[in-house]
């Protein structure tokens, strides 16, 4: 029988108040998703302002994160033409996300969930994410 880590509704209340808070600091509306390790929705926010076109891009962010257990971001530098990895964006019916602003959530070595965030420039949804997850390590 295995045992599996996983968020709790708790944990991820954290993540999104960490996300939530360092969009506001740069004024910008996010959808922020938390997943757990299999990537199943657990908590969601949108923002008010936030672009519809995010409610779906951060849970499969989020979902992708989970599921390969790499940031999104590492994906987009890997999936170029003619490198092996290129393709990979079509799998998972559509939902594998190559957009940066989706990271696993791993606690002692196992992903436990994801969180991803869309909204802004890609570089401003890693930074609402990255937020996210110093949060939940406490920092």
């Amino acid at each position: 029988m295995l045992s599996i880590q996983r968020l709790s509704y708790d944990d991820a209340a954290v993540l999104l108040a960490g996300a939530e808070e360092k969009a506001r600091d740069i004024g910008v509306a996010m959808c922020i998703a938390v997943t757990d390790e299999a990537g199943h929705l657990i908590a969601f926010k949108r923002m008010d302002g936030a672009k519809q076109l995010s409610v779906k891009l951060s849970d499969d962010k989020a979902y992708t994160a989970a599921m390969s257990k790499r940031p999104t971001h590492e994906y987009n530098e890997m999936c170029q033409p003619g490198s092996l990895v290129f393709g990979i964006h079509t799998s998972m019916d559509g939902r594998f996300s190559t957009v940066g602003g989706g990271y696993p959530v791993i606690v002692v070595g196992a992903v436990v969930g994801a969180i991803g965030v869309s909204g802004g420039a890609a570089e401003q949804d890693m930074a609402c994410a990255e937020a996210g997850l110093k949060m939940f390590a406490g920092d």
